[in-house]
């Protein structure tokens, strides 16, 4: 009877894949709810049961853990707001910019407020402490940003936006505005603080949007 021969499996056994995400799963709902400042190694290790050493074949340092649960938090903001708005080159770029707006709100409103926005969060905490936070933090912002300045040249460009309007002030003001709502519909614990931020935003767009004649 021939003998069947298992592949090696690389690293670590299927089981190795189960601890880190239990480590990042830990590590981000304690960040969340103490800071990432607050949130110390031996917590994460404590409340996931993982032991130091394994925690160490994973992540080199508490710090590279933090950049690798920015890379979900940047992935998963990606995933809920921008690309399922912006995807479809050919689609009314003002109508996109809506798009986003109204999944931003849709997330508070599923959250009930609570918790605020991650990203945010960490900006607030971490930028006059931890230069290299700081940077991917504002680059995630920049690019935010950049997402909406090319819907708004667009925008002008197709005659659906008046010439008046700059389209990379507004798109700062967009983001400056979301986060400033986001913030004090968490100190609020009221969705409609965000409903009315949202609903202005959109008031505001509207002043210079074009409208096809009749």
């Amino acid at each position: 009877m021939t003998r069947q021969v298992q592949p090696a499996q690389p690293g670590r056994p299927r089981e190795g894949r189960a601890t880190r995400d239990a480590i990042l799963a830990t590590a981000r709902r304690l960040i969340h709810v103490h800071g990432y400042r607050g949130t110390s190694l031996d917590d994460v290790l404590k409340e996931s049961g993982v032991g130091k050493g394994n925690f160490y074949y994973y992540f080199k340092s508490k710090e590279e853990l933090g950049h690798e649960i920015l890379n979900e938090l940047i992935q998963e903001f990606l995933e809920e707001t921008l690309e399922p708005c912006f995807a479809d080159p050919g689609a009314s770029p003002l109508g996109q910019i809506r798009c986003f707006l109204a999944r931003v709100l849709e997330i508070q409103r599923r959250t009930n407020c609570v918790g605020g926005c991650p990203l945010g969060n960490l900006a607030a905490e971490l930028a006059d402490r931890h230069e290299g936070f700081r940077a991917r933090l504002h680059g995630v912002f920049s690019a935010w940003q950049e997402r909406l300045r090319d819907a708004l040249c667009r925008a002008q460009a197709r005659g659906h936006l008046d010439a008046a309007c700059d389209p990379a002030a507004m798109a700062a003001f967009v983001v400056a505005s979301l986060e400033g709502a986001i913030l004090m519909a968490k100190l609020a614990k009221d969705i409609e603080v965000m409903e009315r931020c949202v609903a202005e935003l959109g008031r505001y767009l509207s002043m210079y949007e074009m409208l096809p004649a009749s």
